[in-house]
């Protein structure tokens, strides 16, 4: 029988401006005690299940990485090897980085910063949409990971809220209107079985 591959999303822990309450997207801020701690607690739960990795993708983005190499710490992985790529970056805000989100809604209005935030297609000024991101994350997925998953490899993506939102939706076929009310806690791994190209079903690490 032909081995399944595995695929395991992490978002990152959270991050000095999730502290802070600020957009964040391209900008690059390091995790909080919290955040550190949260990629422990994913590490040690996927060491209890005795996953080994045989490759980690990751953005070009500090938080993720340092989610991503401390959980390789806890498999005794950190030389594994490890590809970074804009592509899987967070939802880039534009002219929303960098700001309070509640200054924001001062600014602009509350409707229109939830129209920003909450919709599938509206970019903030000068930044991305989800769509957008979408068309970035799910061509680099098909083309890099998904390959690799279909040989039966074992796959860590450590990402972002935005970036594992869009993959999420390809992979479970999503609407537009479903993928908007989608929550990825920061730190908690979620898993899927790749037994075909239009068979990934998604899997329980707490059993």
């Amino acid at each position: 029988m032909k081995n399944r591959g595995l695929l395991v999303l992490i978002r990152h822990g959270q991050s000095e401006w999730n502290k802070k309450n600020l957009f964040t997207g391209w900008k690059n801020p390091g995790l909080t005690s919290k955040g550190i701690e949260e990629a422990n607690k994913a590490g040690i739960l996927l060491s209890k299940k005795n996953i080994q990795f045989d490759v980690m993708f990751t953005s070009l983005l500090i938080r993720a990485q340092l989610t991503g190499q401390i959980i390789l710490k806890h498999l005794n992985q950190e030389k594994l090897i490890t590809y970074k790529n804009l592509a899987l970056n967070e939802r880039n805000y534009g002219d929303l980085s960098g700001l309070n989100k509640d200054e924001a809604r001062k600014k602009w209005g509350n409707d229109q910063v939830h129209t920003w935030r909450r919709s599938y297609d509206i970019p903030p000024p000068k930044g991305e949409s989800l769509k957008d991101t979408s068309e970035r994350v799910i061509p680099y997925f098909k083309e890099n990971i998904l390959p690799l998953g279909l040989k039966g490899k074992k796959i860590l993506v450590a990402a972002h809220g935005n970036s594992l939102r869009s993959l999420i939706m390809s992979l479970k076929f999503l609407s537009p209107t479903e993928v908007v009310e989608l929550e990825i806690a920061t730190g908690q791994p979620i898993a899927f079985s790749i037994d075909s190209a239009t068979k990934i079903t998604e899997i329980s690490l707490l059993n």
